[in-house]
């Protein structure tokens, strides 16, 4: 699994949300949430194609999850 994948799963294990800023065929930008009042913590910029598969279509960490590997 990759880091960027890693990291985002500790998120949203630990409760995080997440939602997407900015989508290219490259790049994905995330904006981690806190996941009582959904306040932006960090971001998270990546080129990783592995995130992009694990985000696949969804806009939010609360749209349909991904497939489980």
């Amino acid at each position: 699994m990759s880091d960027d994948v890693e990291r985002l799963r500790r998120w949203e294990g630990a409760g995080g949300t997440w939602q997407i800023l900015g989508r290219s065929p490259t790049d994905l930008t995330l904006a981690l949430l806190t996941c009582d009042a959904g306040e932006e913590v960090d971001r998270l910029h990546s080129t990783d194609p592995a995130l992009r598969d694990y985000v696949g279509g969804r806009q939010r960490s609360d749209d349909d999850q991904p497939a489980t590997e």
